[in-house]
């Protein structure tokens, strides 16, 4: 056991709480008690990830060592094996709480002015008086990360959504980002597809093909009796689970529990032409869809400055029928409809990269990772 990318000595820094419940990590690699940190990047995983979960950002520590930035992970309500009952909204509220905390952290540390990454798209920042140095903020969203980083930017701020099946949530306004980033944006319809046309865990496209219909038929099932309000005398919608059963017989861990809802958003059975909330990155999708996600970035006004996209290019999830960089370009045409947001000169392809970029063979792509990202960073944090 252990850690292959991890220090065995451990990883420095300060944990912080957002919430009562959810914690974020700042990484310290600097011995200095001199060096500032004003700026951040704050680093969403994808499903099943939680603190310090995704290996390369082991790379991506030591590279911002000597930077003005720190690296924020976190935990969300939806991180580890919750992600079956997670949705996007709810990621997105927090990560702004999340957000949030780290502003008003930053500016009180280092006695920044409240600057331009303390308002919010519509609203006004809050802060006292300065030294006239402004703190950026920068999110980072590896897979289903980048979900929450388009849905971040994509919606109505705040959510306009009432969830009958959340009913705790309470949303809140988004702070806007001074850059964005999304790493290995895949699409979980495409890889289900991929796994029945292949076959899985000794299991033959037919047999899947079988056990992904009685999961859509019971998904749908659900959803019906939810919207029609035929409750079966329960007074409240809840959000309910599939067998587990079935789901594993996708890849999905025995461990996890994947609710009717949760299952139907990822495989979106209904797309292309109706595509459900987790359905971004589909190759088949078209430029309407597109319109509603990557066409609304500029229209919200949530970055202000430059969104870079890097899909990995030996990324195990993606089909051999996704036109990659084809895809990309349709992204960054219907993102630069009202103004240049895509990061032409860093956006594309990481050669080599897998898709976590955690097998034995990574290096390279992990140090173009890097390379690429602290590039980003170094442009956010000299823009005006």
């Amino acid at each position: 056991m252990g850690s292959q990318f991890w220090p065995k000595t451990g990883s420095p820094g300060i944990l912080h709480h957002f919430t009562e419940t959810l914690v974020t990590f700042e990484f310290t690699p600097s011995p200095s008690p001199t060096h500032r940190t004003p700026h951040s990047i704050l680093f969403l995983g994808g499903l099943g990830d939680g603190l310090a979960t995704t290996s390369y950002v082991s790379s991506l520590i030591p590279a911002l060592a000597s930077t003005p930035w720190s690296l924020f992970t976190l935990t969300l309500t939806s991180s580890y094996s919750a992600w079956g009952f997670g949705h996007l909204d709810r990621d997105t509220d927090e990560i702004a709480a999340c957000i949030r905390h780290i502003q008003a952290y930053k500016r009180a540390k280092y006695n920044l002015s409240p600057g331009s990454n303390a308002t919010t798209a519509g609203g006004s920042g809050e802060g006292g008086e300065g030294e006239g140095e402004e703190g950026k903020i920068v999110v980072m969203g590896h897979s289903t990360g980048s979900q929450c980083v388009l849905h971040y930017l994509s919606r109505p701020n705040p959510h306009t959504s009432h969830s009958p099946w959340d009913r705790d949530l309470e949303h809140i306004r988004r702070p806007v980002l001074d850059g964005a980033i999304m790493q290995a944006p895949v699409s979980d319809r495409e890889a289900i597809k991929l796994i029945m046309r292949d076959g899985f865990l000794g299991r033959t496209p037919a047999q899947l093909k079988e056990t992904y219909d009685t999961l859509v038929r019971m998904a749908r099932e659900q959803l019906d009796r939810d919207r029609d309000g035929n409750l079966d005398g329960e007074e409240e919608v809840c959000d309910e689970m599939l067998p587990v059963r079935l789901t594993a017989q996708f890849g999905y861990p025995r461990n996890t529990p994947v609710s009717c809802r949760r299952f139907w958003s990822l495989v979106s059975p209904e797309s292309p032409g109706k595509p459900a909330e987790d359905d971004m990155f589909s190759s088949d999708l078209g430029d309407g869809a597109l319109a509603e996600t990557f066409g609304r970035v500029g229209e919200r006004g949530l970055v202000r400055g430059k969104l870079m996209v890097l899909m990995s290019g030996a990324d195990q999830a993606v089909p051999e029928w996704v036109d990659k960089e084809g895809l990309l370009e349709r992204w960054r045409k219907v993102t630069d409809r009202e103004g240049e947001i895509w990061d032409r000169e860093r956006s594309g392809l990481i050669p080599g990269a897998s898709h976590a970029l955690s097998n034995d063979d990574q290096a390279e792509p992990r140090a173009f990772l890097a390379k690429r990202v602290l590039s980003f960073l170094e442009e956010v944090q000299t823009r005006k």
